[in-house]
């Protein structure tokens, strides 16, 4: 016997697709901190602020693929895809994780080169447009701040618009001492800087990605905690296959078979233990979508190999 808990719109708003217009905003703000950092890069001769451009510019894709991501999850369920596209946006900040690192290794190879082999540097025009940039940046945080603990998308745009602050107030540090001491070696510290706080960042995302498409157990999901939960319910003599996954961000499955006690099965009970089991799973542990095969007892002899 099989039952479903409840959320079975497989094609509801996402955590991302909740959070559009958050994200099409800092697109706008960081595509014009892109623009003047480029221009102020070119006519400053500073690398920092060329290397805080191309990561924006990174940043930038990144946000464009969540929203074509966030579109293309919110499209229906389909019978050759019951979960319609949700996955997409997982893959897309999958590509956004890996464009971070692209970026860090192309800042840490000009950095390199621009130590030794340092050129003059407009610190005026430098401290300017990054005074410009970490002002941008902190706007954005802003309205990331909101959504940034519901999507992976959001918190990957949220980390990497601080990082463009970070940097901003690098490169803000680099052009003082340059206008102070003279030392034009300090852009490219700045830039070597920016590296440190690009692959971080980059590791943590693509850390998260690789579980939710290894199926680990959601966050705050403790299978053993749910065990247990599951077990003190009336009826309920044990469970076993119990799986627990993310499909993408905010959206966390479970499905366990459960074993009931004879009476259950003999009285007709088997929905108010599906209902039982359905509140529990989305009272305590926050999992809506929940797929239930309740067994008599010793059915468990008959199946193939199981899993926890």
């Amino acid at each position: 016997m099989t039952g479903h808990g409840h959320g079975h719109d497989h094609g509801a708003g996402t955590a991302t697709g909740r959070h559009r217009r958050r994200l099409i905003a800092v697109l706008a703000v960081s595509a014009g901190v892109f623009v003047l950092q480029v221009i102020g890069g070119l006519l400053s001769g500073s690398l920092a602020l060329l290397a805080d451009a191309g990561h924006v510019l990174t940043d930038s894709t990144g946000l464009i693929i969540a929203l074509i991501a966030a579109s293309l999850a919110a499209r229906p369920a389909t019978p050759n895809r019951t979960f319609g596209l949700q996955r997409v946006e997982i893959l897309a900040a999958l590509s956004n994780g890996l464009l971070l690192v692209g970026i860090a290794v192309w800042v840490l190879i000009q950095a390199v080169q621009r130590w030794s082999e340092p050129e003059q540097v407009d610190s005026d025009l430098m401290l300017g447009v990054a005074v410009v940039g970490a002002v941008a940046n902190t706007a954005g945080l802003l309205i990331l701040r909101g959504g940034k603990d519901e999507s992976l998308n959001l918190r990957g745009a949220y980390l990497e618009v601080l990082g463009d602050l970070i940097g901003s107030i690098a490169v803000i540090v680099a052009a003082v001492v340059i206008a102070v001491t003279g030392w034009v070696r300090a852009d490219a510290v700045a830039s070597l800087a920016i590296v440190v706080l690009i692959l971080p960042r980059a590791w943590s995302l693509l850390r998260d990605v690789v579980d939710v498409l290894l199926e680990a157990a959601p966050k705050g999901v403790d299978l053993a905690m749910v065990r247990e939960h599951i077990r003190t319910l009336p009826g309920v003599v044990d469970v076993h296959d119990l799986h627990a996954w993310t499909i993408t961000s905010g959206v966390p499955v479970l499905s366990a078979h459960v074993v009931v006690d004879d009476a259950c099965l003999a009285e007709g009970r088997s929905g108010e233990v599906l209902d039982r089991l359905g509140e529990c799973l989305g009272h305590h542990f926050d999992v809506e979508h929940c797929t239930f095969q309740l067994e008599p007892v010793g059915h468990a002899a008959h199946e193939g190999a199981r899993h926890a």
